[in-house]
């Protein structure tokens, strides 16, 4: 994670809640039936999964802490099934789930010590990880979908200190991917710096791909392709 202490991403996470928070709490009753970025999904989907995402974070953290496992979601069709029965809550009820989940999140990962970090649990997708990626797996999640509330909040608002966290994790499901052909991603920060990654998804030899930040977290989460990306840009399935 760069470098980045634990404790510095739960920071992270506390303030990009709280704008998420900020933004849902002037949602009129309305806007939770509005549709999202999306597809199928309004609003209040988004914020109900948000919600999910956060008890099934804590039910990681729990099993980091206590040895005892306590998987992500009892399975997928319970995911969502509970996502599409919280949408369509009034959007009073949705907003003080949200603010509780996110609430029993930040609780429970201060409750864990410095080996518990180390303990290995389960990936909703079946893999193993290490408890201490949890937080920048809560902050990826909060971000990405606060863009997809469509309220206003593009990736252009994401501090520059959760950026490299942000993009890190964006870029996960394709550093390891052999489908393609070389592609160099180049990056440019809001402090003037830049990262390049080498991945293999072009979908013809020879590529560059190189923009800002915030357009290069559009398109690395397949919600969309923006202009100021500059090269042969090739199509990503949407995740998170």
């Amino acid at each position: 994670m760069n470098g980045t202490t634990t404790a510095a991403t739960l920071a992270a996470v506390r303030e990009a809640t709280a704008v998420l928070t900020g933004v849902v709490e002037r949602f009129a009753e309305t806007d939770f039936t509005r549709p999202s970025l999306l597809p199928g999904w309004t609003r209040g989907h988004v914020v109900t999964h948000l919600a999910r995402n956060a008890d099934a974070l804590v039910n990681l953290l729990t099993w980091a802490r206590t040895g005892i496992e306590h998987a992500a979601y009892p399975s997928r069709a319970d995911r969502d099934a509970d996502i599409a029965d919280g949408a369509s809550r009034l959007g009073q009820i949705q907003r003080e789930d949200l603010i509780a989940a996110c609430d029993r999140f930040m609780v429970e990962a201060t409750r864990l010590g410095h080996e518990d970090w180390a303990a290995r649990v389960q990936h909703p997708s079946g893999d193993p990880i290490v408890a201490a990626r949890i937080p920048q797996m809560r902050l990826f999640e909060v971000w990405t979908h606060l863009v997809d509330l469509d309220a206003d909040v593009g990736f252009d608002a994401v501090p520059n200190g959760h950026l490299d966290l942000v993009l890190d994790r964006a870029l996960l499901p394709h550093l390891n991917r052999t489908d393609g052909h070389p592609l160099r991603l180049t990056v440019s920060l809001p402090d003037g710096s830049e990262r390049s990654w080498e991945l293999a998804i072009a979908p013809d030899g020879g590529s560059e791909v190189s923009g800002p930040a915030a357009a290069a977290l559009t398109w690395l989460t397949g919600r969309g392709k923006p202009a100021d990306l500059v090269g042969p840009i090739p199509d990503l399935g949407p995740w998170g």
